[in-house]
């Protein structure tokens, strides 16, 4: 009884610790989405930077006074929703809003040279205008334009102890206090952007990305007649990274034991066998024989890997196993530790093969490639992008691996309609920000097929995704684009982004 339900709850167990491996994948993926990563980024880090202000506003309540949160909440979302923008620039953040405060400033003054409409009122429609106005002047003038300058103007004419004020002379406390505490919020805030900016978010690909910091350790099932040269580009992929390492796998069936068979024994059986090494009994020669098939195939794996050490000059290993190819595949990558598998493209009657496919339905990251050159170099890569996420970033890496600092990426996407050209350059902006490289950005109103077709020639790849986030469904009535491409002058490689366990 107790055996029974300490299994119970050991099996609970894992299942519980299963899900939360999946759900922190998920997550991963989930958050390597740019737009995602930065509402995150707003939700989580806005409440904190206003907890530390409002804990200095209660001990220096002079120094800064609650009126400076509208201005310093604004121009923080301002910043971290689009750290790339005009107006994510620390410096142009605190001048911006301080020279909006001393401009409100100003006009506190100089509204005692216009009549006022309201006397009475603690903040005059002449002070208002008048500090929107010079704010206006001043921030262009400077080249520190900031919306949140505008809402700081303003607020400092509701800091006053009354409309009076003297224009260049002793200024109510009150607005002199505030115009100090707007430069001391706002550089304090300006200053946690730039460190979350430079040490986390234009290094998120180191943090986030599983490509940048996994995918280089490669499988590459040795199929085909281009077994070679798809060996030799899952090289050139690990070889980018300082652990990488190739691992070719050649799986021994019936095919290769029957001609070893059929090389050493007679059809007349095993009394009329040609090699006399053999052993007597018929199960003695299938082990002998498929001891024999697996030393030729080793044999061959070695050949292609000292290629592969010499020409690329990563480490490479050869395993030689038997059984059903793809599910072997996928135990030997497990086994050997490897989280990138890189297969010759197949193809049964015009569609994918079910052992590329068997393949592409695992967890781990896989790439069909097919070879029509011959080509052993990728220095011109073009990439597809259809939509944002972990797959876009995964080719975008993988790109920049292959061209190298000498090579050239080009990432582009296609539209439909000319207003959708400026969020289509917004993405591309941020799939590419993040990876060092010589990269290019392109946007064009085409058919991604016709697109593809008419500019693979000035490449020597196109990287492609595996449309594995579409439905079953939507693949069936509109296939992968991958499947319709035919007789491009340049290699392509299909990647799929592997599913969290």
């Amino acid at each position: 009884m107790f055996d029974r339900l300490t299994a119970r709850l050991a099996a609970a167990s894992r299942y519980v610790r299963r899900i939360e491996r999946r759900e922190a994948a998920e997550f991963r993926v989930w958050v390597e989405e740019t737009n995602n990563l930065l509402h995150l980024s707003v939700l989580l880090l806005l409440p904190v930077l206003v907890v530390v202000i409002t804990e200095l506003a209660n001990a220096f309540d002079e120094l800064l006074p609650v009126l400076l949160f509208p201005p310093l909440a604004s121009g923080a979302y301002t910043l971290f929703a689009d750290p790339g923008g005009k107006y994510s620039d620390p410096v142009r953040f605190v001048v911006g809003l301080t020279a909006g405060a001393t401009c409100g400033l100003v006009a506190l003054g100089a509204e005692t040279l216009v009549p006022s409409v309201s006397a009475f009122a603690l903040v005059t429609p002449v002070s208002a205008g008048i500090s929107l106005f010079l704010t206006g002047v001043v921030t262009w003038t400077l080249g520190v334009e900031e919306p949140s300058a505008f809402s700081s103007a303003l607020l400092v004419l509701a800091a006053s102890e009354g409309s009076e004020a003297y224009l260049f002379g002793v200024v109510p406390r009150g607005p002199g206090l505030y115009v100090v505490s707007i430069f001391v919020g706002s550089t304090f805030v300006a200053a946690t952007f730039a460190l979350w900016r430079g040490k986390f978010y234009e290094q998120r690909a180191r943090y986030l990305y599983g490509t940048t910091r996994a995918d280089d350790h490669v499988l590459v099932p040795m199929r085909g007649d281009t077994a070679l040269t798809t060996a030799l580009f899952g090289a050139r992929l690990a070889a980018a990274h300082d652990a990488g390492k190739v691992v070719l796998l050649d799986v021994v069936g019936d095919e290769e034991v029957a001609e070893v068979e059929r090389s050493a024994v007679d059809v007349g059986g095993p009394s009329d066998r040609a090699d006399s090494s053999l052993p007597d009994d018929v199960d003695g020669i299938a082990d002998e024989t498929t001891r024999r098939a697996a030393a030729e195939s080793a044999g061959r794996l070695e050949e292609y890997a000292a290629t592969i050490r010499t020409r690329v000059g990563v480490p490479c290993e050869v395993v030689v196993a038997s059984g059903q190819p793809a599910r072997t595949t996928l135990e030997t990558a497990r086994a050997s530790n490897c989280d990138l598998i890189v297969t010759p493209y197949e193809e049964d009657r015009g569609l994918l093969s079910e052992f590329v496919r068997t393949v592409f339905r695992d967890p781990t990251d896989a790439i069909a490639f097919k070879s029509v050159s011959d080509r052993q170099r990728w220095r011109r890569v073009l990439v597809p992008v259809a939509r944002p996420g972990n797959s876009a970033h995964a080719m975008v890496d993988f790109a920049t691996r292959l061209a190298g600092r000498s090579g050239s990426v080009s990432v582009c996407t296609c539209i439909d309609r000319e207003v959708e050209r400026r969020p289509a350059e917004n993405t591309l902006s941020n799939v590419v920000e993040a990876v060092d490289g010589p990269i290019e950005t392109r946007v064009a109103r085409a058919d991604v097929l016709d697109f593809i077709e008419a500019n693979a020639d000035a490449y020597d790849l196109v990287l492609i995704g595996s449309s594995r986030d579409r439905s079953t469904a939507s693949r069936a009535v509109a296939p992968p684009t991958f499947e319709k491409l035919r007789d491009l002058e340049c290699d392509v490689a299909v990647v799929d982004r592997g599913t969290p366990r």
